[in-house]
């Protein structure tokens, strides 16, 4: 890391030079090679895509994405524009990629009141892939229906086509706006402000550009290049400023700048790579779940944090090696120091706060503990689920399909399921038929059934089961139940016929059921790898136990957070969600796996200086509070930065998006407070030398980041000093 950052001080020029012409670069191949985001779960296995999959091969009408058509009118009925409802459906009819149009004429497709019909109609690919062309296309064809004065809207996979392709350019000038402003409150120098929110746009720029051309060969989900933007901001900064922070204070402290940015990359660039990985292991842990939707997530989630951190230690070394010892020349006050290590200590509020800390460490530590709990007390009633268009903007024209769909034929209509069977040889397929329909019309929770029919091959049939219930109703989640475990079986007992229950919301249960139940496996090899990690880094065992269980105390209070805002309805209002809404499925893995990445950044900066006073003077309760004193200052602005970024992603239409900018929002600023001020240091100082203890045969079997050679502790260290080994820089 030393040589990293001699090479990049030495060559400042050529460095910068080189991650500008790579953001360029990464940019145009990101269009050139034309990479695209989309939400298609797969999930191999279940019933949902298994009875996909027959549609599929066996009635590809049946079996296309599934959109639909909603004619409303304001007053009266739509009996005197029956003839532009057909037109338009015959006129969607002719698109191509269309395999199926329903007659919205029909009486079925009409409600009782005469003011609503909808016609379903089938595409052999999701309608959001053929671009804006192909909607501008079927606003053509329904043109006619809308200047008699109908209002047309579109649903399903039609309307998720017609959503405004929104941008989060809003989001992320807030976030970096803010990040701004604290850093020139929080360190006055214009350079050193901006130098770090430089690096960070670099390494987000460049790493958009890498994902979108790793896009064109993958498929990854819709929410994946925001998450990468947030998530990569808000590392992509705070590694930035670890870096530019130690080089500062070794240069106020009388060092030249050439050799602190040596030793600023040596030691700080050494935990950005630590906390980097961390995070990258906790990302690319997702793919753990055996989704492959979940784990590309989290591969750009990685990708974003794996090129940040390079920049960081590249790029960051690079421009001050180019500004040398300028970097407070431009600045709007005074340059203020760390808290020094010797024995001015202890002037310092910081380090006078840590001795408050060591003298109450059980009443610090109970407090932070009542408090988390609280915060962490609404997440067992959290409720998985999926995210309908109820919840979105009035503006998006799906949400006013799901409405004036549910208020006219009923919330099951939003969530029909597909009953699919594959006949056996020898099973009588107008046997089966006419059982079907009995059995599921007599399936409680049901409210119609369109009865079943056999495929043109004969190889399947095919009924629709409307439930009584919406779609994000627990009732609608027991008829799926009820289905899979009872009334199919019943039907096809003495048969060798198999039965699958699919469709858009069937999918989405099964994959919520599939995430919950390979949550506790990532979580298992999210905390393994990150433990074996900090192990190595830190060589104390009690050490990467205790960072690993004080960060799921924090987890746990950011997802209280999230199911009070969101599911309970608390603010809900406030952050533009209109009614109550389950987590959606995936979020707590997500949070799960980014929250800890990101809390094991600050565990390993506090971590590291601390470390670096015990290796110095061998006494613990010194050593803590003088790691604490040093970083408070630089992690609780690198908090408010991460925190600012996160947040302002409030301002997204996505729900979804919502959902995880709050979550780890509100995660960073537990973690940066009560868990990095109060609960890491108070079990510190509880633990004693326990920290620092390592069995002989770990020791030799653990690599060493870096070499360490054996020192006379420092004068004053306290009764239980002793010859500590010192790290080499």
């Amino acid at each position: 890391m030393a040589r990293v950052g001699r090479f990049c001080a030495r060559h400042g020029s050529w460095v910068a030079a080189g991650w500008f012409t790579l953001v360029v670069a990464a940019t145009l191949g990101h269009r050139a090679l034309g990479g695209s985001y989309s939400d298609d779960l797969q999930l191999p296995g279940s019933s949902a895509q298994q009875g996909f999959d027959l549609l599929r091969a066996h009635a590809p009408v049946a079996g296309g994405r599934a959109g639909q058509l909603v004619f409303t009118v304001g007053a009266g009925t739509l009996r005197p524009y029956s003839s532009q409802l057909v037109a338009a459906a015959g006129n969607v009819a002719k698109l191509p990629h269309v395999l199926d149009v329903s007659d919205p004429a029909a009486g079925a497709s009409t409600s009782t009141d005469g003011r609503t019909a909808y016609a379903t109609v089938r595409f052999d690919v999701k309608p959001a892939a053929l671009g804006p062309s192909y909607l501008a296309s079927v606003d053509r064809a329904v043109a006619g229906a809308r200047a008699a004065g109908v209002r047309v809207d579109y649903g399903g996979a039609l309307g998720q086509a017609a959503r405004p392709k929104t941008s989060e350019a809003r989001s992320e000038f807030l976030g970096v706006a803010v990040a701004l402003l604290v850093l020139l409150i929080g360190f006055g120098s214009v350079y050193a402000a901006g130098l770090p929110i430089l690096t960070a746009l670099v390494g987000v720029g460049t790493g958009v550009g890498v994902l979108g051309m790793v896009a064109s060969v993958l498929s990854f989900a819709s929410v994946a290049p925001t998450l990468a933007i947030m998530i990569g901001l808000g590392v992509g900064i705070d590694y930035a400023l670890f870096l530019s922070t130690r080089y500062r204070q070794l240069v106020m402290d009388g060092a030249e700048p050439a050799e602190a940015v040596v030793h600023a990359v040596a030691t700080s660039g050494q935990s950005v790579l630590v906390a980097g990985g961390t995070v990258v292991i906790a990302m690319l842990g997702l793919f753990a779940s055996g989704i492959g939707f979940v784990g590309r997530v989290g591969l750009a989630a990685a990708i974003a944090v794996a090129v940040s951190a390079l920049a960081a230690i590249t790029l960051v070394p690079a421009l001050l090696g180019l500004a040398g010892p300028n970097l407070d020349r431009l600045r709007l006050r005074r340059p203020v120091a760390e808290a020094p290590a010797g024995g001015e200590a202890g002037k310092a509020g910081w380090h006078r706060y840590a001795r408050a800390v060591e003298r109450h460490p059980w009443r610090h530590l109970g407090a932070a503990v009542a408090v988390l709990a609280a915060l962490a007390f609404p997440t067992l009633t959290m409720t998985l689920g999926h995210i309908d268009p109820g919840a979105d903007p009035t503006s998006y024209t799906d949400r006013r399909a799901y409405e004036a769909i549910s208020d006219a034929f009923g919330p099951g209509v939003n969530g029909p399921f597909t009953v699919v069977v594959r006949l056996a040889a020898g099973d009588s397929g107008a046997t089966l038929a006419a059982g079907l329909d009995r059995a599921l019309a007599a399936t409680p929770g049901v409210a119609r059934v369109r009865p079943a029919s056999t495929t043109p091959d004969g190889s399947l049939l095919v009924a629709t089961v409307v439930p009584t219930t919406g779609p994000q109703d627990p009732a609608t989640d027991r008829l799926l139940a009820r289905l899979h475990h009872d009334t199919l079986p019943d039907v096809l007992a003495g048969t060798r016929s198999h039965g699958y229950v699919t469709g858009n919301l069937p999918a989405n249960l099964d994959f919520r059921d599939r995430v919950s139940a390979r949550l506790p496996v990532i979580i298992a090899v999210v905390l393994t790898a990150a433990f074996l990690l900090l192990l190595i880094s830190f060589r104390g065992p009690f050490l990467a136990l205790k960072a690993a269980v004080a960060n799921l105390l924090s987890i746990g209070a950011a997802y209280g957070v999230v199911v009070a805002v969101f599911q309970w309805g608390w603010g809900g209002s406030l952050l533009g969600v209109g009614e109550k809404v389950p987590i959606e499925s995936y979020v707590p893995m997500m949070m799960f796996t980014i929250v800890f990445g990101l809390s094991m950044d600050y565990e390993v900066f506090l971590l590291s200086r601390v470390r670096e006073r015990w290796l110095a003077t061998g006494d613990n309760g010194r050593s803590v509070a003088e790691g604490l004193a040093a970083t408070a200052r630089v992690i609780t602005c690198a908090a408010l930065i991460m925190t600012s970024v996160f947040l302002a992603f409030l301002l997204s239409s996505n729900v979804v998006i919502k959902m995880m900018a709050l979550g780890l929002g509100v995660s960073v600023l537990i973690d940066a407070s009560l868990i990095r001020l109060l609960v890491v240091p108070a079990t510190m100082f509880l633990l004693g030398q326990a920290n620092w203890w390592l069995p002989r045969w770990l020791d030799r079997l653990l690599p060493r980041l870096g070499p360490e050679t054996r020192s006379e502790p420092e004068v004053g260290a306290g009764r239980d000093a002793r010859p500590a080994p010192t790290a080499a820089t």
